[in-house]
């Protein structure tokens, strides 16, 4: 799993790319951590994101459950179908904000 972090017209956009899988949710979580840290309003691109497991699913949770306990804001943007699929498998495309692209999100304010 490869990532870039930057900052965009206020908000923070975590690009995650390749498998976020047991082996490497541990670091996406470390990076999606970090960076709630640093600012309230956080995106999460997962167009490049290729798998995820139950691991990953966890520490998107978990960073999701630390963005609102800090009165913070995060979506998600450009989703690839296969990320879609599992979301919506465990029912959290009904929890998670999920955007198409950068433009809807900064224009529904996240």
């Amino acid at each position: 799993m490869e990532h870039t972090v930057c900052e965009q017209q206020g908000y923070h956009i975590v690009a995650l790319t390749g498998e976020i899988d047991l082996e490497s949710s541990p670091k996406a979580r470390q990076i999606l951590l970090e960076t709630i840290d640093q600012s309230t309003n956080v995106l999460i691109d997962m167009v490049s994101v290729t798998y995820i497991d139950s691991s990953g699913i966890a520490s998107l949770v978990e960073a999701f459950q630390r963005t609102k306990k800090k009165g913070g804001q995060l979506a998600f943007i450009r989703l690839n179908p296969a990320v879609v699929r599992v979301l919506t498998l465990a029912r959290l495309d009904k929890v998670f904000v999920i955007h198409s692209d950068m433009e809807s999100a900064i224009h529904a304010e996240i």
